[in-house]
């Protein structure tokens, strides 16, 4: 049997399925001679299958940190009258039910046996019962109001307590702003430290602490083990996940601890890796592994499992005017743009293959196409396993990467940039700083003002216009072969060889 190289241990946030690049570097590393596990997060059951010689296992991971401190408390000074967090509040309007339900039984009880002493009892009874359910009431009106003031953290007790955290603790506030990250660390060390790596990958800012301490965990043990940091964001420039107006800066605090443990940072792209090195003080300039497809060897895919037919899934013909968005739907890539030009692309059907179909977004952008009468050109799809999206995309006549003008968008290439370059598509890109740069350079396709519909139309119909003239930039100016993810595993892997070596 063939010597490992070591033992790695990938650690993402997310449930691995729909993340492609933590599965192609999981894939990759594992075809070098590493011995892989990647660790992903579930809410459900632990799930475990093979994933091109690595091994991929979900660990479930509660949430029970996901309310701070002062939420679980009683609100004496904000709202004394309020029902303290827990079962109280539904338990006591239950009760008013039940109150409710004995005076009906006691009143039917009556109207078949009359009486002068059972109708003033009942009397009192119904009043006292409608006087505790105004009170009850009352609470429940307070204690809605209480929750819905501590989301939103604005009232002057927030700002002071987010004030003094962060000047108390400094990096450390995160332990009070965002406690949730402590789920992760719960559900994750175990595993981690029962797998004994020589190496740990830790995907993105919400891993690295994990990471970081299962290193020290090791160190305390006498072990040596390695961490890579894979930052996939500028976090400071990145428009926060949650509305809460803590959970940005605890991130940001978070990652700031955790950063000087890393041995080595991997990230997406060169202007990343210059914000990474002035944020955190970087003695090394972290590796550039681009997020690029899995494309075979001399793009012969003679070999590979059949791909669905998005033209078939749309119900089009071959010369219907095809745009496509592959992503994850968030307002601030832009998609809408899409739906909102096709009244005046009148023949241009609009694919979007897309996750979460039951996010808010989603359901108004087809509610949008419906009430332009747009709704029979708009045909919202899933995703294919990630080493299918090249050629399944490749039936389109355009793709779309529409992103809004917010600083990550702006310093990389996107996976979907990769994807449609290697299915040769004409582009249609908003004027994001890198990807507009590379468009305008090679001539693969047209820019257009973000968030601007009418110079959105006038791209698109440029590009019909002469598709096959931007599809000529691929013979002559596209670096397909350096955009591939065979040439982003060999960087990966000399990071990690850089670091473990062949240890046994």
């Amino acid at each position: 049997m063939a010597q490992r190289a070591g033992r790695i241990v990938m650690l993402v946030q997310n449930g691995v399925v729909g993340d492609s690049r933590v599965q192609k570097e999981a894939a990759s590393a594992a075809a070098a001679g590493w011995e892989v596990f990647l660790l992903g997060r579930t809410d459900k059951r632990a799930e475990e299958w093979d994933l091109g010689g690595a091994t991929v296992r979900l660990v479930p991971t509660g949430r029970d940190f996901d309310k701070r401190r002062h939420e679980v408390r009683r609100p004496w000074l904000r709202s004394p009258f309020a029902y303290p967090p827990g079962p109280l509040e539904s338990y006591r309007r239950k009760q008013v039910q039940a109150w409710n339900a004995d005076l009906a039984y006691e009143k039917a009880r009556l109207k078949a046996d009359p009486s002068a002493a059972g109708s003033l009892a009942l009397a009192g009874r119904t009043f006292a019962v409608k006087v505790a359910s105004g009170w009850i009431k009352a609470r429940t009106r307070l204690s809605r109001r209480v929750r819905e003031r501590r989301e939103r953290a604005t009232a002057p007790v927030d700002r002071i307590a987010f004030r003094f955290w962060k000047a108390a603790l400094g990096d450390r506030a995160w332990r009070r702003l965002d406690p949730a990250l402590w789920d992760l660390e719960l559900a994750f060390a175990p595993v981690v430290d029962a797998l004994e790596p020589d190496l740990i990958h830790a995907n993105d800012f919400q891993m690295l602490g994990v990471g970081a301490r299962a290193k020290a965990r090791a160190a305390a043990a006498g072990r040596d083990v390695k961490l890579v940091w894979d930052a996939h964001e500028f976090l400071p420039g990145m428009k926060p996940w949650k509305d809460h107006p803590w959970w940005h800066a605890a991130q940001v605090a978070h990652e700031r601890e955790f950063a000087p443990f890393a041995d080595a940072v991997v990230t997406v792209s060169e202007p990343l890796a210059d914000l990474l090195v002035a944020e955190h003080g970087l003695a090394t300039r972290p590796a550039v592994v681009m997020n690029t497809p899995d494309i075979p060897a001399q793009g012969d895919w003679s070999d590979a499992d059949e791909v669905p037919d998005l033209r078939e899934l749309c119900g089009i013909g071959k010369t219907v005017p095809l745009m496509i968005y592959s992503g994850v739907p968030l307002v601030q890539r832009g998609i809408h743009i899409m739906v909102e030009a096709l009244p005046q692309l009148p023949e241009v059907h609009a694919a979007l293959v897309l996750s979460k179909h039951h996010w808010a977004y989603v359901r108004s952008l087809m509610a949008r196409a419906d009430e332009l009468g747009v709704a029979d050109r708009v045909h919202l799809l899933d995703h294919v396993p990630h080493h299918q999206v090249v050629r399944f995309v490749a039936a389109a006549d355009i793709g779309v990467s529409p992103n809004h003008h917010h600083q990550n968008h702006e310093i990389s290439l996107n996976t979907k940039f990769f994807d449609y370059s290697h299915a040769r598509l004409p582009l249609v890109v908003s004027d994001v700083k890198t990807i507009a740069a590379e468009v305008r350079r090679t001539g693969q396709g047209e820019v257009f003002r973000a968030e601007d519909t009418a110079d959105f139309v006038r791209a698109v119909a440029k590009v019909l216009e002469d598709p096959e003239s931007y599809r000529r930039a691929y013979a002559e100016k596209v670096p397909l072969e350096e955009w591939t993810w065979a040439a982003q595993a060999r960087v990966l892997d000399g990071v990690y060889r850089g670091l473990v070596g062949g240890r046994a």
